[in-house]
């Protein structure tokens, strides 16, 4: 087995249950948390998965920190969309390495940054927003996360336009999907994918009609439910709370 160890400058995560933890810098300073101090520059030369105890005697665990520790902790100006839909949007928009996709509206960035995550290196991921503060956010994040190098941001209405073609997906996170059908289906390659995040069905009916207005085929809409379980001997049930409803995904392949 793998027997890494933390050197100076790694980004580390520093784990003490499921609703705290912490992604810091391995140097010289003290970290600050309610369970205690932390001297960072301790864990410089302990192995990933060991453990480094506070000033108050909490014990968190040594984790190298990766992309989803970062989208946990990305800052949020607009409603992110949960990781459950995020993977779905991903796969249904083929989102791998080399791929060219458009994206409306950038929002805080998580999807951008998912989307972005797939396509690299050789792929681009073009985000439409219209407000200028929501991108400049997402900008930030982007740096954050390493992926702005794939990225093209845009200030611009999408329904004003789209400047691309050839695109392999279209895939819209946006109030009013269906005026911009006409656009993406322009703007796609023959076989390429739409795909449009909502969270009301009122939005989905119109998108689908639209969509049945121009070549597209395949159209489907789902909604993904997740139930999270208490695992415990002899006391195993679904979690008393659960997240419900978050969205509607349409998809479309044009021909």
């Amino acid at each position: 087995m793998e027997d890494r160890r933390v050197e100076r400058g790694d980004e580390v995560l520093l784990y003490f249950n499921e609703r705290k933890s912490w992604i810091v810098r391995a140097e010289d300073r003290k970290f600050h948390t309610h369970k205690g101090i932390v001297d960072l520059s301790e864990i410089i030369g302990r192995p990933f998965g060991g453990e480094v105890a506070t000033t108050l005697g909490a014990v968190f665990r040594i984790l190298p920190a990766d992309y989803l520790d970062h989208l946990e902790r990305i800052s949020r100006r607009t409603q992110v969309i949960y990781p459950k839909d995020l993977a779905m949007i991903a796969l249904l928009a083929n989102a791998v390495p080399g791929a060219r996709i458009l994206e409306c509206g950038t929002g805080s960035g998580a999807l951008t940054s998912y989307l972005a995550s797939h396509v690299r290196v050789s792929g681009r991921v073009y985000t439409y927003e219209v407000r200028a503060e929501f991108q400049e956010n997402a900008r930030r994040n982007l740096e954050k996360l390493g992926l702005q190098d794939y990225v093209e941001m845009k200030l611009k209405d999408l329904t004003e336009g789209i400047d691309e073609s050839n695109l392999d997906s279209v895939v819209l996170d946006m109030a009013t999907p269906w005026l911009v059908v006409g656009e993406a289906c322009r703007a796609l390659k023959v076989g390429g994918r739409f795909v449009s995040f909502s969270p009301t069905i009122n939005q989905v009916e119109k998108t689908v009609d639209e969509l049945g207005r121009h070549p597209f085929v395949n159209v489907k809409t789902i909604e993904l439910i997740m139930r999270t379980y208490k695992v415990k001997v002899n006391e195993t049930r679904p979690d008393t709370l659960m997240i419900g409803h978050t969205g509607y995904i349409v998809s479309a392949r044009r021909y």
